[in-house]
């Protein structure tokens, strides 16, 4: 996820997601231990190649549980990165090497071969990371609504403030969903909300994010031009990026490929469900 302050983040979808409950669709719930951090990660069994899946800011790994159901028959992981989900709320280290260094510890611990990477947003710039400094690591490499890097630092000022400015505790996720903006990335966060003693709050901290996107918003060109895993670049006809930053950033690849979606937002995994996994279930048999 990115900038949800902005306008592409009040809900805009054309197709509900099914309602979700804190009650997890499967897979097994593991602790990954990385110095200071500990990772967690949610583990549905099938055969390898793994999948590993990364989510976008302020996001966890939930939101990519129907896809891993869609992947049936293959190992998939998703993983909460660190400062979001269920994994470490406040690491010290917030930087893109430390994200890159938490998939790996994850791939190694989970996979014995190399993995079919996804990330959406945030998760698709560290997923392009991984790819590019470990390319032992990675078979196939899935980028939704991604670029080199991106934002100002007012947008982040903007997002950070949106963020702090949620009315917390929620009473319930119901009320929440519809305080948030009422559409699929709504009901998403709305499920995932932790139950504190005083009511449901969100899994991250807000300023958290802001140094995390901080970070994200630095061009990564070279890195990207490096990355030799075959690339599937998705993206979303009504996400964060000007037709001009997408051809530029798939051209910079000769291993990339794209395609578009429609009646899809930033968050197409959420709002344009089916699309989603169609492209990605193709690109990665």
């Amino acid at each position: 996820m990115l900038h949800p302050a902005l306008h592409w983040r009040s809900g805009m979808s054309t197709r509900d997601v099914d309602a979700r409950t804190v009650e997890s669709m499967g897979g097994e719930r593991r602790t990954i231990a990385r110095g200071d951090v500990e990772l967690s990660v949610q583990v549905f069994s099938g055969a390898e190649p793994a999948v590993v899946v990364l989510h976008g800011l302020a996001g966890s790994g939930t939101e990519f549980e129907p896809t891993a159901l869609a992947l049936r028959g293959r190992k998939v992981v998703l993983l909460d990165q660190r400062g979001h989900g269920r994994s470490t709320r406040r690491p010290a280290d917030r930087s893109r090497a430390a994200f890159v260094d938490d998939v790996v510890a994850v791939i190694r611990a989970e996979a014995s071969e190399p993995v079919d990477l996804i990330g959406q947003s945030m998760g698709a710039h560290t997923a392009m990371l991984v790819a590019a400094a470990h390319p032992d690591l990675v078979r196939r490499l899935v980028l939704l609504e991604v670029d080199e890097g991106s934002g100002s630092p007012e947008e982040h000022a903007a997002l950070g403030a949106w963020l702090a400015a949620w009315e917390v505790p929620f009473a319930t996720r119901a009320q929440a969903a519809e305080a948030l903006g009422g559409g699929a990335l709504a009901r998403a966060w709305a499920a995932d909300l932790e139950q504190a003693p005083d009511g449901l709050r969100p899994r991250f901290d807000a300023d958290v994010m802001i140094d995390v996107i901080g970070h994200v918003a630095v061009p990564r060109w070279d890195e990207w031009g490096s990355v030799t895993a075959p690339t599937l670049v998705v993206y979303a006809d009504g996400g964060m990026f000007t037709e001009g930053q997408k051809r530029a950033f798939v051209a910079h690849n000769a291993n990339a490929r794209r395609t578009d979606l429609v009646d899809a937002s930033h968050d197409a995994h959420l709002d344009a469900r089916d699309a989603w996994v169609d492209v990605t279930s193709s690109f990665l048999a």
